[in-house]
């Protein structure tokens, strides 16, 4: 058996940014429109007209102030209100790859490896851009990597279920290494002309790169541990959306995009995760003064909040759970990494932290890290 760890991991942040003002103003511009056509079944009461949206209800309901997205011109039209992404052809590149792969090579190189190096690589996201070929063998072919590729989908669970599998792996042999790349377009599932979630999701991607632990060549965080959980639920669900509206290529329905009952989800994932955390770190001995770092999924600052005072006894200082859900919004899988990737440097050698990924499924995984010099 051999020991696992993270050696490197690298984030790719698009160029457009929204704030939560500019996605008011196209918000509320949309609405006035709503109700000034629909005005004659608003005033005998046959639908209810719709209710301005404003930054300080975005920001009291999530902690969200920006997100980033890959188009930002067709997300603030109110005459669209969500994202223009042009059909590539089957000879170019997917996007979703070219965002993978920008994520992957910064792990690679923080990593001290090349694409030579890589054994296999996970594509884990919530939506994929396509059903077959996979986006993760066109991402091993654009980074001109060997060993084998495959995707997965655990929702906003996937980039811990996927650093879990590669673990395993690695771990039994089966393979020297291996990438785990999530790449998120949130913002084309996303229903923008929602109130009660146009503010919620951004696009991003990033990508971590797991090796035996004495191939380090820095610093890395030896992976103790990895424990995952599902349980059904249909709470947040996304029927069938995804690319194929931001390139007009489908009817504009909103039962197809993402969908939430946001009241039950806090009654019960919140529980689910807090335990799911709580036996982990039992599992594995770490007691609430050992854990130095929790790195969460970025959904809501009031779910995390509630998760680290649960986990940790006692309300989390910033830098023990540090939070980038202001700056990124919810982008699924990958907002756990991005904590890690932002804010794990400056741990200490032999703290412990622990990364934690819940949602849609109902999904939960953790995996349970040690910061570590380098082999010398």
């Amino acid at each position: 058996m051999h020991t696992p760890a993270i050696t490197g991991h690298g984030v790719f942040t698009p160029e457009n940014v929204i704030t939560n003002d500019e996605l008011v103003v196209a918000f509320n511009a949309y609405a006035d429109r709503y109700n000034t056509e629909n005005a004659d079944k608003i005033e005998t009461g046959q639908i209810a007209a719709m209710a301005h949206s404003s930054s300080d209800f975005i920001h009291a309901a999530s902690g969200i102030e920006n997100r980033f997205v890959m188009d930002k011109n067709g997300v603030l039209d109110p005459s669209r209100l969500f994202p223009k992404l042009p059909a590539r052809p089957d000879d170019a590149p997917s996007i979703m790859a070219e965002m993978g792969v920008d994520a992957a090579r910064q792990a690679l190189e923080m990593a001290g490896k090349s694409a030579a190096d890589v054994g296999a690589i996970l594509c884990a996201a919530s939506n994929h851009e396509r059903a077959y070929p996979a986006i993760a063998i066109e991402i091993q072919q654009l980074l001109g990597a060997g060993g084998f590729a495959f995707d997965m989908n655990v929702a906003c669970s996937s980039a811990t279920f996927g650093i879990q599998a590669a673990v395993d792996m690695v771990k039994s042999g089966s393979i020297s290494s291996a990438l785990v790349i999530c790449p998120e377009i949130c913002s084309a599932h996303l229903e923008w002309r929602d109130r009660d979630c146009h503010f919620i999701f951004g696009d991003v991607a990033t990508a971590v790169f797991i090796e035996r632990a004495e191939a380090a060549t820095g610093a890395y965080f030896e992976v103790k541990s990895t424990r995952c959980a599902t349980q059904f639920s249909n709470n947040i669900r996304n029927n069938n959306g995804f690319l194929r509206r931001t390139r007009d290529q489908m009817e504009d329905r909103r039962d197809m995009q993402f969908m939430q009952n946001g009241r039950k989800v806090f009654k019960e994932v919140l529980p689910m995760v807090s335990q799911h955390i709580a036996d982990h770190m039992a599992e594995e001995n770490v007691s609430k003064d050992d854990l130095k770092r929790l790195w969460l999924h970025q959904a809501n600052k009031t779910m995390n909040d509630y998760i680290g005072k649960k986990v940790l006894g006692r309300t989390p200082e910033p830098h023990e759970q540090p939070n980038i859900l202001q700056d990124y919004a919810n982008t699924s899988s990958a907002g756990s990494i991005i904590a890690f990737s932002k804010h794990s440097n400056d741990m200490e050698n032999g703290a412990h932290g622990l990364i934690c990924s819940f949602g849609a499924g109902y999904s939960v995984g953790s995996v349970v890290v040690q910061k570590k010099l380098a082999h010398s």
